[in-house]
């Protein structure tokens, strides 16, 4: 059966890029949680990765969430800017890749 935190993810929104937000990821896997969300707009996608690593949980165990800008919608610029994301994270794959604040 899974666990509540299994079905909760860590938002990463406004956490700034550094320590806190590494340490904020780490400590929220060390806890339980198994999914970590943030956004190219975070601006903090290289520390989520660092306190996915600190987590020291295996990475299949994770699920991964980040977020397209706006500005990144063309074909091109997505696959850009997600494989941009995958590096900031230090992670082989995204689990979730999703527009941030979808227009019309």
């Amino acid at each position: 059966m899974a666990s509540t935190f299994d079905r909760l993810g860590y938002g990463t929104y406004k956490l700034a890029d550094g320590e806190e937000c590494t340490a904020g990821v780490a400590h929220a896997i060390e806890t339980g949680y198994r999914h970590v969300d943030t956004a190219q707009g975070y601006d903090n996608e290289a520390s989520v990765g660092e306190g996915i690593d600190r987590g020291d949980v295996d990475r299949e165990d994770l699920f991964v969430a980040t977020k397209l800008s706006t500005d990144n919608l063309s074909y091109d610029d997505a696959v850009e800017t997600a494989r941009a994301s995958r590096d900031r994270l230090g992670v082989d794959s995204i689990d979730l890749l999703y527009v941030h604040w979808p227009i019309n």
